[in-house]
């Protein structure tokens, strides 16, 4: 804000944006919320009039009322000092032509996800940079077993981590996910046949971390495969899922290329696939799963606040050999990412990584086995078991 004139903080809802935009709402910059209707009506009807009332404004769920943009940008041209629109969105804004087109230059995009592990454990390293800088990330509270698969299950948006049972925690995850379909869907996407978008959320999060067969999909809830891209898109826009690309380059000639599909938060998916802590013991598979989304929110997060820049992929040949999530960097350096839900690493568990190394060539750095443990353990020259609470160390 110090040099951007308007700047957005987009999320999913109940991420904590209105929390901390409230913080800046002080004499000199006005709160609105797009929430309240008689604003929103304002915001609708006469946009311009609204956004020439206020010097410094804050506008809260700006997707709402996608006119504002323009008398906002308007109000930008006219005077460009720096700090004078702060907005938040819970759907990607940047997919409609008119903002990114009327916005270009003039707004900066930041992105909050639910908490992270980091800002709950007290952790201050960045993974991601702790990693590409060749160092060995140091452990943060150590959490192993059920006390892991509790963390796992319970994700990281602050009104589930406020509940103190599992039921509670379901209901408020159930409501939420409720709430979005009937809103906020219905708000920024108009989309038909919205009775289906449960069945459909239920049959991704059974399909999380694996690759995306939209005909499949859709055959299991009656939609056929262009309804299901453009659902998942609407999805993807709330924040609520992402799609993860192949890691190709030209001279990876053997790779697939169909996307993954992963939810952004463990907790609501936990509570889609309808796992307790009871049953993800006795059913590890289904945990793993979990885990996967729980390491990738976990990733996506240190990406958001890192001093590098980075992206997340995955990898996967023709002969199955899969490595969960590539980090690239911005001068194409790789790290490999495989995450294991067990205490103990076999010999079988490194062959996606060796087979990449192989693959990338000089610019595999590093393979790194995210597991249930608390020590730091060299498998091969270039590959090491890691303990998943590194996640959030020191």
């Amino acid at each position: 804000m110090a040099d951007t004139p308007v700047v957005l903080i987009s999320g999913p809802r109940q991420a904590g944006k209105t929390t901390l935009v409230k913080q800046m709402a002080d004499r000199r910059m006005h709160y609105l919320t797009l929430d309240d209707e008689l604003t929103l009506l304002a915001a609708k009807e006469d946009p311009v009039g609204l956004i020439r009332e206020h010097d410094y404004l804050i506008v809260d769920e700006v997707q709402r009322a996608p006119e504002l943009i323009l008398a906002i940008k308007k109000a930008v041209d006219d005077d460009r000092r720096p700090g004078r629109f702060l907005l938040t969105g819970s759907a990607n804004l940047m997919t409609l032509p008119t903002v990114a087109d009327s916005l270009a230059g003039r707004m900066e995009t930041l992105r909050l996800l639910p908490l992270s592990q980091s800002e709950l454990h007290g952790g201050t390293a960045n993974w991601i940079d702790t990693v590409s800088a060749g160092s060995v990330p140091k452990l943060g509270l150590p959490l192993t077993g059920s006390e892991l698969t509790e963390t796992v299950l319970r994700g990281g948006y602050p009104e589930a981590l406020s509940r103190a049972t599992v039921k509670r925690r379901t209901m408020w995850a159930r409501q939420y996910i409720n709430a979005i379909i009937q809103r906020d869907v219905r708000d920024v996407a108009g989309v038909e046949k919205l009775d289906r978008m449960p069945r459909l959320l239920r049959a991704l999060a059974h399909a999380s971390g694996q690759l995306s067969n939209y005909t499949q999909l859709g055959g299991k809830i009656g939609l056929d495969h262009k309804s299901v891209a453009r659902y998942i898109g609407v999805l993807e826009n709330m924040f609520l899922l992402a799609r993860v690309s192949t890691f190709a380059v030209n001279r990876l000639k053997r790779v697939v290329k169909t996307p993954k599909i992963h939810f952004i938060d463990s907790g609501l998916l936990a509570t889609l696939m309808d796992l307790t802590p009871e049953n993800a013991r006795e059913n590890r598979d289904r945990f793993g799963t979990v885990l996967e989304t729980f390491v990738y929110g976990e990733l996506l997060k240190h990406v958001s606040s890192g001093e590098g820049d980075y992206e997340l992929f995955y990898y996967r040949d023709h002969d199955k050999l899969e490595v969960d999530f590539v980090i690239e960097n911005a001068t194409g350096d790789t790290i490999g990412v495989e995450v294991k839900s067990t205490a103990t690493i076999k010999a079988d568990d490194l062959r996606g990584l060796h087979r990449f190394s192989e693959a990338v060539g000089p610019r595999f750095k590093k393979g790194i086995v995210l597991y249930d443990g608390t020590e730091t353990v060299p498998l091969s020259k270039h590959i090491r078991a890691v303990p998943l609470s590194t996640l959030w160390g020191h």
